[in-house]
């Protein structure tokens, strides 16, 4: 009998680490040894020309993996067969960074001679890269992602943490994808960098009691009680620079929006807050962690999905 649940143990390990190890940092080392150097230069130029488009490209990736797995779903635009993600709440007049991912596409393609790469892949490094671009920590992407041949707006409209959650929604909502404590706080630590909409934080700076009242009236200037939904504000203090400052305006009560300040309101998530505000190096490891787990979520690999020639479409 202890035979056998030692083997039943191994066997599970063994499944287990065969669905990680279908992914591989050194994927394209072989097929297409330029696809990732081009991704990074690319990458570099629009966040050079545009510093706030690293923290949308993160982001992304991150609403990516959050429906139905990272899959470049968020990608596909409308069609009579596709109901696209990108006019789901949380992104409709929100994501952006499209035209980036297009490029890159275009010039991988190009590299590799043909589409090998796939989106999903794409957004999975640009991501690294605009972190790593904004002075932020590296890491070894896994790869070999494959494309969707679907989107899933209601899921996306489900999924996707909104920034109204109190800290029990978001831990529900990182725990129904595999993501742990830990991975909610280091992750939330992207913003770190970018910029919200008033829509999304003019609730908490004119009712919420656990905010800084100064804090409150400054932003109150630039989002009005009414209109203006679109005027931007940063999360924290240096928006173009992956630091710890985010967590440091946490402890202040100074983040911005509902589900920032959650995450230090006398709840479980304060230690590790705490922790990040004056320790960097655990938070950039943390972070570059939590970025490979997530970037594993429900990965399509194999013969599942594929190498969409334009991102935006499924192929014919």
């Amino acid at each position: 009998m202890a035979y056998r649940g030692i083997f039943h143990v191994v066997l599970i390990l063994a499944f287990a680490a065969t669905a990680f190890s279908t992914l591989s940092p050194c994927y394209y080392d072989k097929v297409c040894p330029e696809a990732l150097p081009t991704i990074k230069r690319i990458v570099e130029a629009a966040v050079e020309k545009e510093g706030r488009m690293g923290a949308s490209l993160l982001r992304l990736h991150f609403h990516d993996c959050f429906v139905q797995g990272c899959d470049a779903s968020i990608l596909l635009d409308d069609t009579s067969t596709i109901d696209s993600e990108k006019n789901a709440i949380p992104n409709n007049n929100s994501v952006r960074g499209f035209e980036v991912i297009d490029q890159i596409k275009k010039e991988v393609d190009k590299v590799c001679k043909r589409p090998v790469v796939s989106c999903a892949d794409i957004l999975a490094v640009a991501a690294r890269d605009s972190v790593v671009a904004l002075g932020g920590p590296t890491w070894k992407v896994p790869l070999g992602r494959r494309d969707s041949t679907s989107a899933n707006r209601t899921l996306a409209n489900n999924d996707i943490p909104s920034p109204f959650l109190n800290l029990t929604g978001l831990i529900s909502s990182f725990r129904r994808q595999g993501l742990n404590e830990t991975d909610l706080v280091a992750l939330s630590g992207g913003h770190t960098i970018g910029f919200a909409r008033c829509s999304a934080f003019r609730n908490r700076i004119y009712n919420a009691t656990n905010i800084d009242p100064d804090f409150a009236k400054e932003r109150q200037r630039t989002c009005p009680s009414t209109g203006g939904d679109s005027n931007l504000a940063p999360f924290d203090p240096t928006p173009l620079t992956f630091d710890g400052k985010y967590f440091s305006s946490l402890l202040q009560k100074r983040g911005l929006l509902i589900s920032d300040q959650a995450l230090f309101n006398g709840g479980s998530t304060d230690g590790l807050v705490q922790t990040y505000s004056h320790n960097f190096k655990a938070f950039s490891a943390d972070f570059a962690n939590s970025m490979i787990k997530m970037g594993n979520i429900n990965v399509l690999t194999g013969n599942k999905g594929q190498i969409r020639s334009n991102c935006r479409r499924v192929n014919n």
